[in-house]
């Protein structure tokens, strides 16, 4: 897929609206009762980069954004504001956030992800687009240096490890990551009357599936 390695400006991203959205195929039956599927194993996250503008050099900056991109052509990491941290957003990342596996003497590789939970249900999301050098990793609470005992891809989330971990050991990591998305248009449209006037235009973002 058609991929920039490229981050959208944090800045302008800042005060979007957006968040993760489900496909949920429902059916009534004749009794009342439903029945529920859906055929998404994973949510797939919408925004408005419109909103986050806030200057006329910023809606520069976004159509110098769109072009590089041309337009719906490549994809682009995105910062979620409300949900890059792979523990709590008020916290500092620990190696000790998430866990992504236990070690068999013979795996080298681990892919990174968070754990959603809510009562007795959990999500496990892939994390394919972590921020590079945010990424800290414990084996059995042992913390680990990056570029001697482990190294990290950031375009697909994966860590690879020098030496297997020992069979049994807990494998964990905390990181910073991004959403690879695209432009959900190929046109923007501005005007510089209207948005002094406090108008701004609609930007539609997709999370894509790389």
């Amino acid at each position: 897929m058609a991929f920039h390695e490229v981050r959208f400006p944090a800045n302008l991203s800042f005060g979007s609206v957006g968040g993760p959205e489900r496909r949920t195929e429902i059916v009534t039956l004749a009794n009342g009762f439903e029945e529920r599927n859906t055929p998404w194993e994973h949510s797939r996250r919408r925004y408005d980069a419109g909103v986050g503008l806030r200057s006329l050099d910023d809606v520069e900056a976004l159509i110098a954004f769109f072009e590089a991109r041309r337009g719906q052509m490549f994809g682009f990491r995105w910062k979620d504001w409300s949900d890059y941290k792979s523990g709590k957003a008020s916290r500092v990342v620990s190696a000790f956030d998430q866990i992504i596996g236990a070690g068999d003497g013979k795996t080298v590789q681990f892919h990174l992800c968070k754990t959603y939970r809510s009562g007795a249900e959990t999500y496990l999301r892939p994390i394919l687009k972590p921020v590079a050098g945010s990424v800290v990793v414990a084996v059995d609470r042992d913390l680990k240096m990056e570029g001697l005992e482990f190294s990290v891809d950031p375009t697909r989330g994966l860590i690879t490890f020098e030496t297997p971990p020992d069979t049994g050991v807990v494998i964990s990591a905390g990181f910073e990551f991004d959403v690879a998305v695209r432009f959900d248009t190929d046109r923007i449209q501005t005007s510089v009357a209207s948005f002094q006037a406090g108008d701004v235009p609609n930007v539609p973002v997709v999370e894509v599936r790389v």
